[in-house]
């Protein structure tokens, strides 16, 4: 018979001579049984076999054989051995994953029915092999159950860690990709913890434990991925087609991938990506894939859990969280329960700190809700450390930019559904350039945060530096891209139209610039030649960012009508980049323009003014090494810059700065907040954000009609919300405003409209400056 000769990688005999030896057999069909057997007779002696229930095709109700605690109970201590059978997918260039073929072929090829079983072991026996769990004495296992929290019967405890073992084993064959918690549900409510936690519910809440334990449990079923390697590889195949549409590629450094992976052997990692597209996950999901990783465990909002999106994503590693549950404490614990199983297992978690997608480019503040379980896990001993990976996800181009310049305008977000799936994927039969992911340096918790913390003011800090450290990091690593360098170009004079060799020209300098710094960049050399930028000019067109005009001796192109906020998207993924040098224009201009008599002291406690005053719009630095940045910006001007504005020359130090950063990274940002300031002067204390958000919007629409607003994009909601944040911040609207007498919050008001109106003007006086210097 088939199932009598031995296959092309049968294994050897895993019992040592004289020791009695049990097979603990997962089979999920007669073949599979008579494979075991045949195998076993070849090689074993002084054995017997024990079923446990099968792990693949599991029937609800299935026990393990009463045989299995008998024989765990003989004096003899028995090797427990486990075993199955695994069925691979035809190798395709050294790769055994499912393809969308496969499933025209009657089903996941990994567990074929009957029939396709006796298919391949006939005509393909290489798919198919027999795999042997760790094994362990009878003795051991008994040991281990009573040491464990588990409330299960020992052969139940023994068949789940044969089961475990197994899976082990089966990754050897298949590939760490499939590492994924097979019984996650079963192992966190089996646990001593798990219990306990309901009982306290239980008392607190006032219902009764079946009652708290019967929530908690679907809760958590609602909340968890259901990791499938069908689906997996399914998703992985569909990723690259999809991606492939629109770039040209994934650019990423697979050697320095592995070494993070190097850190997750002794402690659970989390990626932390940047949020600027529904494809950010995809990206990096399939560079895992790719490099034979486990796929992360992803956090995603409640509002992708629809069908069948919800379904094929859960299966594909995504976790759905509710997004308010402040007064619901067994949704809490259940979410808890969840992250601590994770976190003590190490299977990597990833989400955005930032929250949402950004819709101006920048960074978003980030959000410490999930970073705050992660840390009570990490605090109650879950794991020694736990590392997090601060990744950047950067594009060319995306396809979401018009929907997020639609929003800064103040029109609706989209809501997400099949039709906005279909059309996101449509979208991506245009051009889009290359997809670039880099990893930022390592944050250890441990390292912000000793272990047995309990003061929560010092739990609470050090989660906020930690969060402020991995979006240093992010910005640190993202690379300038040639549409960035085109889109600071363009918008620096939106209303002329030139030609792809005088862009490029006006780009030497901030090319310049970019090298000298040794920032990083997408390409070797940034806007390498004139055809470089026709490419990006042209893929601008294409996606009607840009206007294309003809009929001269050469074409000329510029911002399309209302596309200045879908231009400045790309400027703004890079401006963290140039936000000192602007700073410390405008610092250098007071000095210049005031004569006094302490000209240092002045700059620094100026560059520390305009710091505060953005701090809700950039990352900055603590002040020592705040300060250290700007001095080291300005040593790239003049090694000697600190003398030269002492002996009252700063005015020379202001003209030599190349190229000139402050008309083009503050000013759209100040326009912004000197709409919002104005606005304030004639409303009370207490502002309501939806009706302030349209008259912001309205007036700064016919600011920008009357001239008084020259950046188009500066009309934003995005950056007008920031402003008022920083309003309420400084007491001048909210609780805070409501707390001082109406003279003194116009008082404020007026300072703070004034303190804006300064920085604009002196913006232009560094412009008119430049122009006189050439």
């Amino acid at each position: 018979m088939v199932s009598d000769r031995a296959l092309p990688t049968d294994p050897g005999w895993p019992g040592t001579p004289g020791r009695p030896t049990v097979l603990l057999v997962d089979a999920s069909s007669q073949l599979e049984e008579k494979l075991i057997a045949g195998w076993a007779a070849r090689h074993g002696e002084n054995y017997e076999t024990i079923g446990i229930p099968p792990s693949r095709r599991r029937r609800p109700g299935i026990r393990p054989d009463p045989r299995l605690e008998a024989r765990l109970g003989r004096d003899d201590d028995p090797l427990i051995v486990p075993v199955r059978v695994v069925w691979q997918a035809a190798d395709r260039d050294g790769t055994r994953s499912v393809h969308i073929s496969d499933l025209l072929k009657f089903g996941d090829p990994r567990d074929p029915n009957i029939f396709r079983q006796h298919l391949f072991l006939r005509r393909f026996p290489d798919r198919c092999q027999i795999v042997l769990g760790e094994p362990a004495g009878a003795a051991t296992l008994r040991e281990a159950w009573k040491a464990s929290d588990d409330v299960v019967a020992l052969r139940e405890f023994v068949a789940r860690r044969a089961w475990l073992t197994l899976e082990r084993a089966e990754r050897h064959v298949r590939g760490n990709r499939y590492k994924v918690p097979k019984f996650l549900t079963e192992e966190i409510v089996r646990t001593g913890s798990f219990r306990d936690g309901i009982s306290l519910l239980s008392t607190d809440t006032g219902k009764a434990y079946a009652a708290v334990h019967k929530e908690a449990l679907k809760n958590l079923k609602e909340i968890a991925a259901s990791h499938s390697p069908l689906v997996i590889d399914l998703a992985a195949n569909l990723i690259n087609r999809l991606y492939r549409q629109g770039y040209g590629s994934i650019n990423y450094d697979a050697t320095h991938l592995n070494r993070l992976y190097q850190l997750g052997e002794q402690h659970p990692l989390i990626f932390l990506p940047s949020h600027k597209s529904q494809l950010d996950r995809l990206m990096l999901q399939y560079i895992l894939w790719e490099n034979d990783r486990p796929p992360n465990h992803t956090a995603g909002g409640i509002n992708m859990n629809f069908f069948p999106i919800g379904q094929i994503i859960r299966r594909s590693g995504v976790f759905f969280i509710r997004r308010t549950f402040k007064d619901k404490p067994i949704y809490k614990f259940a979410l808890q329960s969840y992250i601590d199983f994770l976190i003590e297992k190490r299977f990597p978690i990833e989400w955005y700190l930032e929250g949402g997608r950004s819709r101006s480019g920048k960074l978003l503040p980030p959000k410490f809700g999930m970073l705050s379980y992660v840390t009570d896990s990490y605090l109650r001993n879950k794991a020694e450390d736990i590392i997090l990976l601060p990744v950047s996800i950067a594009y060319d181009q995306i396809q979401d930019v018009a929907d997020y310049a639609r929003e800064q305008r103040g029109e609706a977000k989209k809501g997400e559904s099949i039709s906005w799936v279909v059309h996101a994927i449509s979208q991506l039969r245009r051009r889009h350039g290359n997809v670039y992911v880099r990893f930022g340096e390592p944050v250890s918790l441990a390292k912000a945060l000793p272990a047995g913390t309990t003061d929560s003011d010092e739990k609470s800090i050090a989660i906020q530096k930690v969060a402020f450290e991995v979006m240093v990091q992010i910005g640190r690593v993202t690379p300038i891209s040639p549409t960035a360098g085109v889109c600071i170009a363009l918008l620096s004079r939106p209303n002329t139209a030139r030609s792809a060799q005088e862009i490029r020209d006006s780009l030497a300098e901030l090319a310049e610039f970019v090298i000298r710094r040794r920032l990083p960049i997408t390409e070797r050399v940034l806007l390498d030649g004139t055809e470089q930028v026709v490419e990006v000019l042209e893929r601008l067109v294409e996606h009607d960012i840009v206007t294309r005009v003809d009929g001269g001796t050469t074409a000329v192109y510029q911002i399309g009508a209302d596309q200045h906020l879908s231009a400045a998207y790309y400027r703004n993924v890079v401006i963290h980049f140039f936000v000192n040098s602007a700073i410390a224009e405008l610092a250098l201009q007071r000095v210049s323009a005031e004569r006094p008599t302490d000209p240092l002291t002045m700059f620094w406690d100026e560059a520390m003014a305009i710091r505060d005053l953005l701090k809700f719009e950039f990352f900055f630095a603590a002040k020592e090494e705040y300060q250290a940045e700007i001095g080291a910006e300005l040593g790239y001007v003049d090694p000697d810059w600190a003398a030269v504005v002492s002996r009252g020359n700063a005015d020379e130090v202001l003209r030599a700065i190349r190229p000139t950063m402050s008309t083009w990274v503050l000013a759209p940002f100040l326009e912004s907040y000197a709409v919002v300031a104005e606005a304030l002067s004639s409303l009370p204390a207490t502002v309501d954000d939806k009706t302030f958000m349209a008259q912001a919007i309205g007036r700064g629409k016919s600011y920008q009609s009357q001239g008084k607003i020259t950046a188009a994009e500066s009309v934003s909601q995005v950056f007008f919300k920031t402003a008022l944040d920083l309003a309420r911040n400084r007491g001048l609207a909210g609780e805070r405003a409501e707390a001082i007498d109406e003279a003194t919050l116009t008082s404020r008001r007026k300072e703070f409209v004034d303190e804006i109106d300064d920085l604009l003007n002196r913006i232009r006086a560094i412009a008119v400056l430049k122009d006189g210097s050439g």
